[in-house]
């Protein structure tokens, strides 16, 4: 008699675990050229790394003794592969490509190198534009050399404006160069060189000092800002005018550079800051008045004596290739560098009425 526990069915086969294969040797990705060391293959679990891998089958695999220096020394691991393949080495550190491959991003070389060329020539399209339109207005290289200065000219430069009694030697200095002409030499190696880095600057403060002092007196409105700057600006182009026009009455032929002219147009800016500044610190107005007239005179002198070689050149120079003046010419054009210095009572009057 059969027992009730068994069956009369046959037994299942016993299962079979499937073989393992290994994969194919899975090269590695090109490095990132933005990373500096290549590509990193970073195990997914750093903290057990002395742990070493199971098999299928659950046994734990023997590992390679691993160097002592931490974390870093793991961070390339190449691929181990199985028995009955090649050994293939672990991947180090490869140093940055000199020329960038586009091929690592799908690129053409043949699009991407079009592309470039292309650029290339739209940049040098647009630069030549710009110095063909706007080149000859700008005189760049005029405004290099007067923006060419150190902190000990600007210190000696503000000294020689607001105390011109004490200086000198007057004569800007000029240097011989290849094609055998005089060049002046710039503002960093001649002081009485005439620059525009103080007077932009003066020029800007002179807005600021208006509207603090607009703001000190309860009536700051934004539109100070404009109203100073275009008043300015006009006294400064109404000057200049006046200049141009002195010297083409009078015949004063190479007199010297717009961007000259401006310069010491905009050194008064220095004396009006100054006069401002007094009135800051003194609410009398005797006090004010004197540093007004001590800035004009200052201002008035400077100009008289760094025109002279404008006005009236020296015939004895070579560089400026000027004949001998009659006595009627030299007279008026004296009378011109007076009148010149003269009105910075007006203009300097206009400005420090904030």
């Amino acid at each position: 008699m059969s027992s009730p526990y068994t069956s009369s069915s046959r037994s299942p086969p016993p299962l079979q675990h499937p073989v393992p294969t290994h994969p194919a040797f899975i090269p590695e990705p090109p490095s990132t050229p933005n990373s500096p060391h290549g590509y990193m293959r970073f195990t997914s679990s750093p903290s057990n790394q002395n742990v070493p891998p199971a098999n299928y089958y659950g046994h734990h695999q023997p590992t390679q003794p691993q160097p002592a220096s931490g974390f870093a020394s793991s961070q390339f691991q190449g691929f181990n592969p199985g028995p009955g393949q090649g050994h293939h080495p672990t991947q180090q550190q490869q140093p940055l490509p000199q020329s960038f491959d586009f091929t690592q991003w799908g690129v053409n070389p043949a699009t991407a190198q079009i592309g470039m060329q292309l650029g290339q020539s739209a940049v040098a399209a647009g630069q030549e534009y710009v110095q063909k339109n706007f080149g000859s207005h700008i005189p760049v290289p005029l405004l290099k050399h007067h923006f060419n200065v150190s902190n000990s000219y600007v210190i000696r430069k503000l000294q020689l404006v607001l105390f011109p009694w004490r200086h000198k030697r007057w004569t800007r200095a000029n240097r011989p160069t290849e094609q055998g002409q005089a060049q002046w030499l710039p503002p960093r190696d001649d002081i009485n060189s005439p620059d525009l880095y103080i007077p932009v600057m003066a020029f800007v403060t002179y807005i600021l000092l208006a509207a603090w002092y607009s703001g000190v007196q309860d009536r700051f409105h934004p539109e100070i800002l404009g109203r100073v700057a275009s008043r300015a600006l006009v006294v400064v182009l109404v000057e200049f005018g006046f200049i141009k026009l002195g010297c083409y009455l009078l015949n004063i032929s190479g007199s010297s550079q717009v961007t000259d002219l401006f310069a010491y147009s905009g050194y008064k800016f220095v004396g009006v800051v100054s006069t401002v500044l007094f009135a800051f610190l003194s609410s009398s107005t005797t006090v004010y008045l004197a540093a007004f007239l001590y800035c004009f005179s200052a201002n008035g002198f400077f100009l008289l004596r760094a025109l002279k070689y404008v006005v009236l050149p020296d015939p004895r120079d070579t560089s400026q290739h000027v004949g001998t003046l009659s006595p009627g010419q030299r007279s008026r054009r004296i009378w011109f560098l007076f009148a010149i210095a003269l009105s910075q009572f007006l203009y300097m009057g206009i400005l420090v009425r904030i």
